[in-house]
């Protein structure tokens, strides 16, 4: 069991649930004030996407990143940022009479594109979508081929910017170690084992353990699941030696019923992981774990 666990808040997503909830965040003084939020009851990272203030959809819009880093490092908040770069991979195939004719959603860029941001704010963390994945239940499929990865791990290690790997299915996991023997990958490489997410890996524990037995020894992981499984995957995950990661992103309740916010989201599992006798970890100690630049 993990006895110093580090809480990741993922802050708000890309998905359309904004209006499912009326605690997730759109604006950017909005999406800034819940990572503080998060960060009061016990977060070191925050992990942000940014949304269209007019559409509420998500978005790759720089100036909008900008404003909530801005927001945060103006602020007492010492919070650890940790920026997306998985928007761009969407690829909307059209009907089955002419798939190619991909639709008006479709948002599908290069590697370095997707990094833009990344490269202009330097966050401490940026994550790094380990694979392709068919996407929920329609014609919707999430692109990162190999050599996308291996561009945009090249770039990322070069802006000297830890990635975090976002692991949706074994097959990402594989390939994730490979670029690890390639040496597009440094020491403090982390990875996030992400369960529930259709058709990825399904959140099942003997899954998940089966994962981490994969992974070389001494690093640094986190798992979590989508909905109902968030909270129980907080102690999963500290029980297998792993951090752990909450938020409105994978989930919109705190019980049946009963819309969560970002802090009830954290609060709860801080509670869990003290109860089983672990202790939470804050920015400053964070940082030295995971072997982070610091703030710039």
């Amino acid at each position: 069991m993990n006895q110093d666990v580090i809480i990741t808040c993922a802050i708000n997503g890309a998905a359309d649930t904004a209006e499912r909830n009326k605690h997730v965040p759109v604006t950017p003084e909005q999406i800034a004030n819940s990572a503080i939020e998060a960060w009061n009851a016990g977060a070191a990272i925050a992990h942000i996407h940014v949304r269209d203030p007019e559409t509420t959809q998500g978005s790759r819009r720089v100036e909008l990143y900008a404003e909530v880093c801005e927001r945060l490092r103006a602020s007492s908040c010492d919070i650890v940022i940790n920026l997306t770069a998985g928007m761009g991979g969407d690829l909307y195939i059209g009907p089955d009479e002419n798939p190619t004719a991909f639709t008006q959603d479709t948002d599908l860029v290069g590697a370095h594109e997707r990094l833009v941001h990344i490269e202009q704010l330097k966050p401490e963390i940026c994550t790094l979508d380990c694979g392709s994945l068919n996407f929920g239940d329609s014609n919707l499929v999430y692109v990162s081929t190999p050599e996308m990865l291996r561009i945009g791990a090249a770039r990322i290690q070069e802006l000297g910017v830890t990635v975090e790997l976002e692991i949706f299915d074994t097959g990402n996991l594989w390939f994730a170690l490979q670029m690890m023997k390639e040496g597009l990958l440094d020491d403090n490489a982390m990875f996030q084992l992400c369960q529930g997410i259709p058709w990825g890996t399904p959140p099942n524990f003997a899954l998940l353990k089966g994962m981490v037995d994969m992974l070389p020894a001494n690093t640094s992981w986190t798992a979590f699941a989508l909905g109902r499984n968030q909270l129980p995957w907080v102690a999963q995950s500290a029980l297998l030696g792993g951090h752990v990661r909450v938020g409105l992103e994978d989930n919109l309740y705190l019980g049946k019923g009963v819309l969560a916010t970002n802090g009830q989201l954290v609060e709860r599992s801080v509670n869990i992981i003290e109860n089983m006798g672990a202790r939470i970890l804050n920015p400053t100690e964070a940082r030295e774990k995971l072997g982070l630049r610091g703030i710039q």
